[in-house]
């Protein structure tokens, strides 16, 4: 099947002759009321940058390090909440699913279908997300070399649907660390496919604060800049009014208040990718 560098959900144009895709938003749902103070806010603050964005939240985080970790409001009523975001505020949105149970459920609502990090080699379930025909994000697992993606592809595209985001999210370096190779990027837009950076679960230290994972969140955007040089089509940030205090990935998730300038910079980053050198 031929595949295309562009991919496209609703008026927005994802890939390397399209802008920098922002995907962002809260870990996990808390609730209606912090989840939709987030979505507006990052609404707003596109439209004043002019850069596109969907919005990003699971229902439920079936991959904690703890049974005693918060996980969501599980799928019926994050699903709903999801599509009163999406109906109040106009925007994309995008989730996680976990299981073959959750798909068409979810496939109701959200425009773009996560597959989790955790799941990206599970044929039958990729499969069965696939044939919703949604936009498919594959978290590049981090276990996972930059080239064996190709083999998820394929097992996306048999199905018909070559609606396809890959997203780098980081490489396993020892115990409880990821480190990001930026060559990845390249080596995985070589499938013909748009390339997201997951500049937050990137600084993630998974499992390494005992009971919940760790993260150090003042690299998150060095890594996002760097990602924007390397030619990533889009950047993926979880983000939260006060991280500290987030039920979920509060240690790598960014500030609110933090994202104008960052946001900014890597625009500007993308537009000097575009100067091209005179001949």
């Amino acid at each position: 099947m031929q595949r295309s560098n562009i991919v496209k959900t609703g008026n927005i144009s994802i890939g390397q002759e399209a802008p920098l895709v922002l995907i962002s938003g809260p870990c996990v749902i808390e609730d209606y009321e912090t989840s939709s103070e987030i979505a507006f806010f990052l609404k707003e603050l596109t439209e004043k940058l002019d850069i596109p964005f969907i919005f990003k939240a699971s229902y439920d985080k079936a991959n904690r390090t703890s049974i005693s970790s918060f996980r969501g409001p599980g799928l019926i009523d994050g699903i709903d909440i999801l599509k009163r975001i999406k109906k109040e505020f106009g925007i994309k949105i995008l989730s996680d699913v976990h299981s073959i149970n959750e798909i068409d459920r979810a496939a109701m609502v959200l425009d773009i279908i996560q597959i989790p990090a955790f799941l990206c080699r599970q044929t039958d379930f990729i499969l069965e997300v696939a044939r919703t025909g949604k936009v498919i994000n594959i978290k590049k697992g981090q276990f996972l070399a930059p080239w064996d993606i190709e083999n998820v592809v394929e097992k996306i595209t048999s199905t018909g649907n070559n609606r396809i985001l890959i997203t780098e999210r980081g490489t396993m370096f020892g115990y409880n660390n990821l480190i990001v190779d930026f060559r990845g990027i390249k080596i995985m837009q070589d499938t013909g496919l748009p390339v997201i950076f997951d500049a937050t679960h990137s600084i993630q230290l998974p499992g390494g604060a005992g009971k919940s994972s760790g993260g150090q969140r003042e690299f998150a955007p060095v890594l996002a800049r760097a990602a924007v040089a390397a030619g990533a089509d889009g950047i993926f940030m979880e983000v939260h009014k006060d991280p500290d205090r987030a039920l979920c990935d509060g240690p790598n998730s960014l500030k609110l208040d933090s994202l104008y300038n960052l946001l900014s910079q890597l625009k500007a980053i993308r537009k000097a990718l575009d100067v091209q050198p005179e001949s």
